[in-house]
């Protein structure tokens, strides 16, 4: 019995699931934007520097003997 309540609550839980999505309108006055074009082809880079160089450094800096050295306060 408990298997079959299991088994009726995902089947539930599925079937509410797409209602929760929803995408964000597309405005291709927005979206045409020269700042915007820019932000497309510069957001991959941010976020590929920031995961193999940043993060790496914060790292880094956030250890003995580096974090006396740079100052580092520990807060984050």
């Amino acid at each position: 019995m408990s298997r079959l309540a299991a088994t009726l609550l995902f089947a539930l839980a599925l079937a509410g699931a797409p209602g929760l999505a929803q995408a964000d309108d597309h405005d291709p006055c927005r979206s045409g934007h020269p700042l915007r074009v820019a932000a497309y082809l510069l957001h991959p880079i941010g976020v590929i520097v920031d995961t193999l160089l940043f993060r790496p450094a914060h790292w880094f800096v956030h250890h003995e003997p580096a974090r006396t050295l740079f100052g580092h306060d520990g807060c984050c």
